[in-house]
């Protein structure tokens, strides 16, 4: 077993986090991934109330006794979703973690933590990263360039990122964008993370609630088909390559502004693809690492062979390495 200061800190056996995936993180995947060891997570804003919140979360509580957590992600807009209300609940039910994302969590973290919760925050620059750890994150999931969703503006892959992060937190941190299988993860662990973050990956699991068209394309797509939006506005998203995709490139490419995309990129036609099954309805995210997803097993399978996996190939390069005998015993000579 894989035991690392992330898998410690939140009470966990493998350090794997599903991630807080709008339209996708519901209480059976999240108990599933919970049940089998690693941290689940349900996603706040999936729920169009703080009362189907709760009531959401309820139903994972009698899904697993085991530790998951809530992403709660923060956003700027004109009409903003009641935080303070979808944070109220979150504490009223006993949720022992929280992941924030998005905009400055200061607020939260301070009532969260003062009722005992822990927040992983998420991050996609070290700098980020850094400010999270001074206002009181218990640790950060640090997000790369690879990843679905919102890689931030400074194009940073994982292996970069990662070993910089491990350099300048002092805090537990995972990484995100990129991930799929045990290879990831050991990866991950000798880059300096405490574990990792998989999204796409557990999109195309049997207790995942997306439709099954979706896992389908996603199982037959390769790292190719994603598309970067939004570059123009700074707010650059990882999406499914489709028309609708292509078509907000152009318009941008070509000089439009937000208020001529806007509703080609509404989250309610997000939420269509992945109910109804037609992936040209939106643009859905899915990260590169889809590249790397074959099949649709259980969400408790993915947890256990990801595991399982990582072990195995740290145990192969471990026994590749052969010891100099003139330092054997002397330690580093500078």
């Amino acid at each position: 077993m894989l035991t690392t200061r992330f898998t410690e800190l939140f009470d966990i056996d493998h350090p794997i986090v599903q991630g807080g995936m709008m339209f996708v993180g519901r209480a059976e995947l999240a108990a599933a991934v919970s049940n089998a060891g690693g941290l689940g997570i349900i996603t706040a804003l999936t729920q169009p109330t703080p009362d189907d919140l709760a009531a959401e979360i309820a139903r994972c509580q009698a899904l697993t006794d085991r530790p998951f957590g809530v992403n709660m992600t923060l956003t700027l807009s004109i009409n903003p979703p009641p935080f303070a209300e979808y944070r109220r609940v979150i504490i009223e039910s006993g949720v022992p973690i929280v992941e924030t994302a998005g905009s400055d969590p200061t607020v939260h973290i301070e009532h969260l933590k003062e009722h005992g919760i822990k927040v992983i925050h998420k991050c996609t620059s070290v700098a980020h990263a850094l400010k999270a750890q001074t206002i009181g994150a218990d640790a950060v999931s640090i997000d790369g360039f690879e990843c679905a969703g919102h890689p931030g503006e400074d194009d940073i892959p994982g292996l970069i990122l990662i070993p910089t992060t491990a350099d300048a937190l002092t805090i537990p941190f995972i990484a995100s964008g990129g991930f799929a299988d045990g290879r990831g993860l050991a990866a991950a662990l000798s880059l300096g993370a405490d574990g990792i973050n998989m999204g796409t990956r557990f999109m195309c699991t049997e207790e995942s609630p997306i439709h099954e068209n979706i896992k389908q394309m996603i199982v037959g797509g390769s790292e190719h088909d994603t598309r970067l939006i939004m570059r123009q506005l700074r707010n650059s998203m990882r999406v499914a390559k489709n028309t609708i995709s292509e078509e907000v490139i152009e318009i941008l490419a070509g000089g439009g502004r937000f208020r001529d995309i806007k509703e080609l990129v509404a989250g309610v036609r997000g939420r269509r693809v992945f109910a109804d099954g037609d992936p040209e309805l939106g643009v859905w995210t899915v990260g590169q690492s889809q590249g790397l997803v074959h099949d649709i097993p259980s969400a408790g399978e993915v947890v256990r062979r990801t595991a399982a996996q990582a072990e195995a190939v740290i145990a192969a390069m471990t026994s590749r390495i052969v010891a100099d005998p003139q330092l054997s015993g002397q330690g580093m000579r500078g």
